[in-house]
């Protein structure tokens, strides 16, 4: 399932995208402000994001800038009423992908992001190469050149995600949240267990390691 976050605070606009896409076999997410959005790619992993320009305290030109600054990959769909050539020219130059001028037709929207999708090699399948490892969020196997590495869905999950956003720390606390939930009873040590059994199992690889940030929790590093 293709994951994608709708950033528009046009409540009915985003409702109606939303919906449109979910129908054509996606998994579509509505958030009314950048910052909300945020908030959903910190805890969730999204293959595309389709944003309006105008919002409220943060725009979409600074929304997609701090988005191409931890994640070169995902494509940006702008939807917006502006026309003109100056803010389609200082999208692009931020990093999106493509731009659409609003009012527009779902259709067309709907062959844009299968197009995007395809330049990026993931709208029949979900995967991840670093280095001599890939990771297919699909099948969710994880092999080094080559041979499978055995690994629970805790496990892959985890890597999976530290690996999607390269250089950000994440918290033990939102390591916990979104991988055990927020009822859960264990403690956060049990982080520092599953990120010891990661660089175990991964420890022939060549593209990434898993830093502890002192305090805080961790984060993957490109090598």
């Amino acid at each position: 399932m293709i994951h994608i976050l709708v950033v528009d605070d046009d409540k009915n606009l985003n409702q109606t995208v939303c919906t449109y896409l979910n129908d054509c076999g996606f998994e579509a997410k509505g958030v009314l402000s950048a910052n909300e959005a945020y908030d959903e790619m910190y805890n969730h992993l999204y293959e595309l994001i389709i944003s309006d320009i105008m919002m409220p305290e943060i725009d979409g030109f600074e929304f997609a800038e701090t988005v191409r600054q931890v994640n070169k990959q995902i494509p940006i769909l702008f939807m917006s009423a502006k026309d003109d050539l100056p803010s389609k020219r200082k999208g692009f130059l931020v990093g999106i992908d493509d731009y659409m001028i609003k009012p527009v037709e779902l259709a067309e929207l709907e062959m844009r992001v299968r197009a995007l999708l395809r330049r990026t090699n993931i709208e029949m399948e979900r995967r991840l190469i670093v280095g001599n490892l890939e990771m297919d969020a699909d099948g969710m196997t994880a092999t080094i050149n080559g041979d499978e590495i055995p690994v629970t869905t805790r496990e892959f999950n985890i890597l999976y995600k530290l690996l999607s956003y390269p250089k950000k720390t994440f918290t033990r606390a939102q390591l916990m949240d979104e991988f055990w939930g927020l009822d859960s009873g264990t403690s956060l040590r049990a982080v520092d267990v599953y990120v010891t059994k990661l660089r175990d199992k991964f420890s022939t690889c060549d593209g990434f390691e898993i830093k502890t940030v002192r305090g805080l929790g961790y984060k993957a590093v490109l090598l």
